[in-house]
């Protein structure tokens, strides 16, 4: 439901463009905020409530190509909820919070979105980067 917590022991994706993955690096700007933004857009893998990991990247692949014009190098990072957090609240000058939020939309009913982030943040984009458990091509 919107806005209900994602657990810490769950796991969400992000829609990484060319742009962001270079000769298949994530870079940083993954997961900075654009202007206007007031979270990063992730897709909850545990509520696809696939069989396994190949499935729920499956699933995410046919949603990002149904969102976005999907680059030949476009990739999908996979997190863990809790490890983000606590990475980011241990290694913040703020002991920044993050909160990882439930946020459907109409044509895609997993998206959520990392809240409690801010504009230009480097340091928390560069500590997430740290937390990549595994990279996937959108296109198989």
């Amino acid at each position: 439901m919107k806005g209900d917590k994602i657990p810490d022991q769950d796991h969400i994706t992000r829609y990484c463009k060319p742009s962001q993955a270079p000769d298949g690096n994530i870079q940083p700007s993954a997961f900075m905020l654009r202007v206007n933004e007031e979270s990063l857009s992730v897709n909850w893998l545990g509520y696809l409530n696939c069989i396994n990991r190949e499935s729920e990247i499956a699933a995410v692949r046919e949603i990002y190509k149904a969102k976005f014009k999907v680059g030949a190098t476009a990739k999908i990072v996979v997190l863990n909820v809790g490890e983000v957090r606590q990475k980011v609240l241990n290694e913040t000058p703020d002991r920044r919070n993050l909160d990882v939020l439930h946020d459907p939309l109409t044509d895609d009913a997993s998206h959520s979105g990392i809240y409690n982030l801010k504009q230009d943040n480097e340091l928390i984009a560069e500590l997430i980067l740290e937390t990549v458990r595994d990279i996937c091509s959108v296109r198989e």
